[in-house]
């Protein structure tokens, strides 16, 4: 038997991962075909989709990769939830519209404007990006396990994370992990926002923390200071703007709304939520710095570990075990809903030509492909688990490719009419290309000017997607009305 640390917390773990499970098992069986294993038969509620919502969009990149940042730079780091709040506010303009289109995946909106070809590449992107998400959702559960079980190897704990988020997924769908996000979306909520006044108090309230900033060797957490450069923000807040527009969790969720009301209304009472708890996150992180000051908090080894030092060193037991609760939330949440929409795509590209009598009659079929398709793609993402160490860099490297290459031709199916085949396709290319090429470039320091080497890849990927796509579409105006006419 091993020697458990903190026993409280374990079994809060324990206890909420039986919990899950259990909803994945009841739910299973009454899974008959794709549409209701990828959208809950498009049946949620307001209450249910904004808890889906939530839980999906805050994830390890805000618990961890933003965690990672606030710990570095401080204050700056208040800037980063921005790009999320103002990508919701863009999309809560599409949520009806989305709803109104029968469709399973965004793949099913760009092959019915654009066709087959930009149909494949949103499919590629969004399995590369997507994968990679998964990945680190692996590690930041690992984390967790090895305060827990200390003894437990990390490429153990990585493995065993995988695993239970794989069966979990597969068992069913959108009905289990929809219904888990509301209690995920709720326990987010009350981890957090129990923990920052405790954590408040703990570091001595206002004069304690501006106590604590006055030191000399805190000037830079104190203030926004230079890491809030132009750039800076534009690198931290861009991929994650982009993504959201073009997340094909959001608009999974959309189509499985109850109605194009139900979306919108949804979508607009996420924009309160994200930028709540965004900013609280960052707050208990930024408060975990000034604990780590003080010396009442003992640094952790890796950074983007604070908020997990704070369940386990600072507060209460049970209260840690509430905010230890949420992070494994978090985990789980994130990692569901980023291995369900790469299945959706593949298994919705495998059956769209099939009549929907065929579909009702291989309904079983489907959803046993999606379970074999979510299970490849998870021990793909636990190959790529062991490949980084950084959080937050890996986060906006998938944000990037995916944002760039996806969201600006899924934008222009909704405001641009003269958008063509071609330059969408030349968009996602040139998107994620360049996305690639930037990204290859900065590893290997092969810029010579320091200026472009602190750009992220965001910047001059999303700058070649929309003038591929603008100066492709327009070149060929004349093909495409050919092609119609």
């Amino acid at each position: 038997m091993p020697d458990l640390p903190f026993p409280i917390h374990t079994a809060f773990v324990v206890l909420y991962l039986l919990v899950l499970v259990g909803l994945g098992l009841w739910k299973s069986g009454k899974i008959t075909n794709q549409e209701e294993f990828s959208l809950a038969g498009r049946n949620l509620g307001v209450v249910v989709l904004v808890g889906t919502l939530l839980a999906t969009w805050i994830g390890t990149g805000s618990i961890f990769g933003n965690a990672e940042q606030t710990y570095k730079i401080g204050l700056g780091a208040f800037v980063i939830p921005l790009g999320g709040v103002l990508g919701i506010l863009v999309l809560s303009t599409l949520a009806g519209r989305i709803r109104r289109i029968e469709g399973v995946s965004i793949q099913d909106i760009l092959d019915a404007r654009f066709g087959r070809a930009a149909r494949f590449l949103a499919s590629v992107t969004l399995i590369l990006a997507y994968v990679i998400i998964v990945s680190y959702q692996y590690r930041a559960g690992a984390s967790v396990l090895e305060r827990l079980v200390p003894q437990l190897d990390p490429a153990v704990a990585t493995c065993i994370v995988a695993g239970f988020v794989i069966a979990y997924t597969a068992l069913a769908g959108m009905v289990s992990v929809a219904y888990t996000d509301l209690a995920n979306g709720i326990l987010i909520t009350v981890g957090i926002f129990v923990a920052l006044p405790l954590l408040f108090f703990e570091a001595g309230g206002s004069s304690g923390i501006r106590e604590t900033l006055a030191k000399p060797e805190m000037r830079d957490i104190a203030t926004f200071g230079s890491a809030l450069t132009p750039f800076n923000v534009i690198n931290w807040c861009l991929p994650a703007f982009l993504l959201i527009l073009g997340d094909a969790n959001m608009y999974q969720r959309f189509f499985s709304a109850r109605s194009p009301s139900v979306a919108k209304r949804s979508a607009v009472l996420m924009i309160v939520g994200i930028a709540i708890l965004e900013v609280a996150i960052v707050a208990v992180a930024f408060l975990g710095r000034v604990l780590v000051e003080q010396g009442v908090l003992q640094a952790p080894s890796k950074q983007s570990d604070i908020i997990v030092s704070l369940a386990f060193d600072v507060l209460p037991p049970v209260l840690g075990a509430v905010l230890m609760g949420t992070i494994i939330a978090v985990v789980v949440s994130t990692a569901d809903s980023f291995l369900l929409a790469p299945a959706t795509a593949i298994v919705r590209d495998l059956t769209r030509r099939e009549s929907a009598r065929e579909q009702r009659d291989h309904g079983r079929r489907e959803v046993l492909l999606s379970r074999a398709i979510v299970v490849v793609f998870g021990l793909v993402a636990l190959v790529l688990a062991f490949q980084s160490k950084s959080f937050f860099k890996v986060a906006l490297f998938a944000y990037t490719v995916y944002g760039a290459s996806v969201t600006p031709v899924l934008i222009a199916t909704f405001f641009w009419k003269r958008a063509t085949t071609q330059g969408a396709v030349a968009s996602m290319l040139a998107g994620s290309g360049v996305a690639l090429w930037w990204q290859w470039m900065q590893l290997e320091k092969n810029f010579t000017s320091p200026a472009l080497a602190d750009i992220d890849a965001v910047l001059p990927a999303l700058l070649a997607a929309c003038v591929a796509l603008v100066v492709v579409s327009l070149l060929t105006q004349k093909t495409n009305a050919t092609q119609r006419g």
